[in-house]
C-alpha cells in the first residue's frame, strides 16, 4: 500500500471534523470523525493523524489532501479546498454512479444537489436562513427534552404515532414539544414528531426527483429519518454507505481526480 498514491480528504464541520484516505484505485483505506471544537487546525492535524495512524501511513505518504467543510480554510496540509456541494456529490455519485438527487443533512445547514450520470451537477439548493431541519435542530429539541442524542433513532422508532409538529421553527418548536407533554404525549410519539419535521422540511426545499441518496451525519446516527422520507415520497431512498464522511470521501476523490487530470 505505501507504493501506492495515497489521497486524503479532511471535512471541518461545524460540530465534527472528518478525515478520509483513499489510494489510487480509489478504494477506502481508512476514516476518522472526530469532535470538532474551537480550533480548527488544530482539529484538522489531530484527525488526519488519527487516520494516517490507522492505515499505518505517515505524511510523507500523501499524494495530495484536499479540505471541505466550514473550515476548510483552516487545513494548512491541504493542498486545494472543495465546495461541500462538489464533495458530497463527488462521493454519492462514487457509491451510486448514476443521475441521482443527494440530499446532505449536515449540523447548520441542509443541501439537495442534483447529479447527472456522469457526476456533475446540475444544480442544487440549501437552507441557510434557519437551523430548523438540521442536526443542530434535533440536538437542542433533544436536549430540552432531557433525550440522549444516540437514543433518538431508537425512540422514534418505538412511538406508536407520530405527533405532528406545526412549526419549524426551533424556538417554538421548544414550546410546542412542551404543550404535547402537557397534553399527555409521550416521548417516543414526540420525537418521532421530530424525524417528521425534519423530513418535511426537506421535502419543501426542493423536489426530490428520481434517486435519492441521503449523506450527513445526522442520517448516518438516525437511518429511521430515510424510512420516514421514503415513506412521504412513495418510493425507498438510500444511505451512502459510511455518510457521516461523505465530505472528506469526496474531497479525497476529487484530489485523486486531481492527480488523474494532469497525468
Amino acid at each position: 500500500m505505501k507504493g501506492s498514491l495515497i489521497f486524503g480528504g479532511v471535512d471541518i464541520g461545524a460540530s465534527a471534523t472528518k478525515a478520509a484516505l483513499i489510494d489510487d484505485e480509489r478504494r477506502l483505506l481508512a476514516s476518522v470523525v472526530r469532535k470538532t471544537g474551537v480550533d480548527f487546525e488544530a482539529s484538522a492535524r489531530e484527525t488526519m493523524d488519527s487516520v494516517l495512524a490507522e492505515a499505518g501511513l505517515e505524511y510523507q505518504n500523501l499524494t495530495a489532501v484536499f479540505s471541505t467543510g466550514y473550515g476548510r480554510h483552516n487545513v494548512p496540509f491541504a493542498h486545494e479546498t472543495r465546495t461541500e456541494i462538489a464533495c458530497h456529490s463527488r462521493a454519492a455519485h462514487h457509491h451510486f454512479p448514476r443521475r441521482i438527487t443527494v440530499v446532505d443533512i449536515g449540523g447548520q445547514d441542509n443541501k439537495i444537489i442534483h447529479v447527472d450520470e456522469s457526476g456533475r451537477r446540475d444544480n442544487f439548493k440549501m437552507n441557510r436562513k434557519c437551523a430548523a431541519g438540521t442536526g443542530s435542530f434535533l440536538e437542542e429539541v433533544a436536549q430540552r427534552m432531557d433525550v440522549p442524542l444516540d437514543q433518538i433513532d431508537s425512540l422514534a422508532r418505538s412511538a406508536s404515532h407520530v405527533v405532528h409538529m406545526g412549526s419549524y421553527c426551533t424556538v417554538f418548536t421548544k414550546t410546542e414539544i412542551l404543550a404535547h407533554m402537557r397534553a399527555g404525549e409521550k416521548v417516543p410519539e414526540i420525537v418521532a414528531g421530530l424525524i417528521e419535521s425534519v423530513v418535511k422540511r426537506i421535502i419543501e426545499m426542493d423536489p426530490l426527483s428520481g434517486e435519492v441518496v441521503l449523506t450527513g451525519g445526522v442520517v448516518a446516527h438516525n437511518p429511521v429519518l430515510a424510512e420516514m422520507l421514503a415513506r412521504h415520497l412513495g418510493h425507498p431512498v438510500h444511505i451512502m454507505p459510511k455518510a457521516q464522511i461523505a465530505g472528506a470521501l469526496g474531497a479525497a476523490l476529487l484530489a485523486g481526480d486531481s492527480r488523474q487530470n494532469v497525468q
